[in-house]
């Protein structure tokens, strides 16, 4: 487990350039350099990461030198977390001194993203290695430290500590650490958690923009308002509910039509949607509809907007002709970020949006970039998979946590165990004004699940009586 700060604390990082120079010769065995990866990721896990606070950056060494993830990479920590969980040990010699160089002309370069320049940013290298380099150290880590780079260096077993002495930055016993296997290196992560740490509580000392209420967090703080106000989307100030946007949602169903789905099984879908539109507060000032249906093209059966009560999308919803041709689910969230949430098409700025896709199959196109797009736009994305559909492609539509964002079922018993968990979740993190229609909305599903596994049962049952009888 991590170490945390005292109670009533707060660390929050400096904005830092953070590259970690990892040695994977020959001798750091594959179950050892994972440790040295829980190591780097339990160091991530405690840092305020992202694009204008703490970079962080990979360099995986041994004869030769590899960079894993540069400066400029995506700065999420759950990016970061699963590049670190992809690295490979190169298994050959000990170059330890061209890494630092690398280092030095590449991972600490402004093309790399680095921000030596700017006063306020520091530069930090940390070295893992467990063996004497076949090469020099001392000239180019005075380089590197003569460039504005911090280093540290962590030494493992049978390590040369005169090596680690050369590379570090002053004062050594600050810069130098020894452990005498890769066991136990995790014990060093506090370590550096507190040298990256500024220790403050920002709320208490009035450092913080909230309008209402500050809440302390770990590395940071968060905006929230008192009850019966709703946080703006600038994250600071705050609205009173009145039954306004506060309460508002823009949810578009994109809808699998491909021929894989079956007819007796659309109707079943467009009944299930028609149930979930039944559970919702349709209004100009509350929930907007919109409907997608895919195939091997895309088709809008309406916008957000266009059918202002609960009646008139039921309408609309029965007279959906099923397209049963492919399965181009790219094309078809490509649809859903540039068109079907933008306002030309009744999407409301400041409003939340929400995606339901629904599909019984693998994708016949690219579906990643995509998937991104949406997430990255703030769309809260769910994707349902029945029977076909792959696991993978599904999660990579879902928003984080992945987990609590995609369901996938042979016959959507399992979706109901997670939903009502999943919508009340939405409910404590989001605005208060929101709660009550969400509250309603997933109840509504997780009924409506239960009664559409039921029917689809009833279909099987019958299609298997007729294909006994033809037999």
């Amino acid at each position: 487990p991590l170490s945390l700060p005292p109670p009533g604390t707060l660390c929050r990082t400096k904005p830092t350039d953070l590259v970690f120079i990892i040695d994977s010769s020959r001798s750091v065995r594959p179950h050892e350099f994972e440790k040295i990866k829980v190591f780097v990721s339990r160091v991530i896990e405690a840092l305020d990461v992202g694009p204008n606070a703490t970079r962080v950056g990979v360099i995986n060494y041994a004869s030769a030198v590899r960079s894993e993830l540069s400066l400029q990479g995506p700065q999420s920590k759950a990016a970061l977390l699963q590049a670190v969980r992809r690295i490979q040990p190169l298994s050959t010699g000990t170059m330890t001194g061209l890494a630092i160089q690398f280092a030095i002309s590449r991972a600490f370069s402004a093309t790399e993203g680095a921000r030596g320049s700017a006063p306020n940013f520091k530069k930090v290298a940390i070295v893992v290695t467990d063996g004497r380099p076949q090469d020099g150290v001392q000239d180019v880590s005075a380089r590197a430290r003569a460039a504005g780079i911090e280093i540290f260096a962590i030494g493992v077993g049978r390590v040369d500590m005169g090596t680690l002495r050369q590379m570090a930055s002053e004062p050594l016993d600050e810069h130098v650490d020894y452990v005498e296997s890769y066991s136990v290196i995790e014990k060093l992560t506090h370590k550096f958690q507190e040298a990256f740490c500024v220790v403050s509580d920002l709320c208490a000392t009035g450092d913080h923009d909230c309008e209402q209420v500050c809440v302390s967090t770990p590395g940071a703080y968060r905006c929230a308002c008192r009850d019966g106000f709703s946080l703006n989307s600038d994250g600071k100030t705050c609205t009173a509910c009145n039954g306004g946007l506060g309460s508002a949602l823009d949810l578009v169903f994109l809808i699998d039509g491909s021929k894989s789905v079956r007819p007796e099984n659309f109707e079943l879908v467009k009944k299930f949607i028609n149930q979930i539109v039944d559970s919702l507060e349709v209004s100009d000032k509350q929930a907007q509809v919109g409907l997608v249906q895919y195939s091997s093209s895309v088709r809008q059966e309406f916008p957000l907007g266009q059918f202002k009560s609960k009646k008139d999308i039921k309408a609309a919803v029965k007279k959906m002709s099923y397209m049963e041709k492919g399965t181009m689910t790219g094309q078809a969230l490509k649809y859903l970020v540039d068109s079907s949430f933008s306002v030309i098409n009744g999407a409301r700025p400041g409003v939340p949006k929400v995606g339901i896709v629904f599909t019984d199959g693998r994708s016949q196109d690219y579906i990643s970039d995509a998937a991104k797009k949406a997430k990255d736009s703030g769309f809260r994305m769910f994707a349902v998979g029945v029977g076909n559909a792959v696991e993978d492609e599904l999660r990579e539509i879902a928003s984080e946590p992945v987990a609590e964002h995609y369901f996938y079922t042979a016959d959507f018993r399992t979706i109901s165990k997670i939903g009502k968990k999943l919508q009340m979740k939405i409910c404590v993190e989001e605005d208060p004004c929101e709660c009550k229609s969400i509250v309603k909305f997933q109840t509504k599903v997780e009924e409506l699940i239960n009664s559409l596994q039921q029917k689809l049962e009833a279909v099987a049952k019958r299609i298997e009586a007729l294909e006994n009888k033809i037999i």
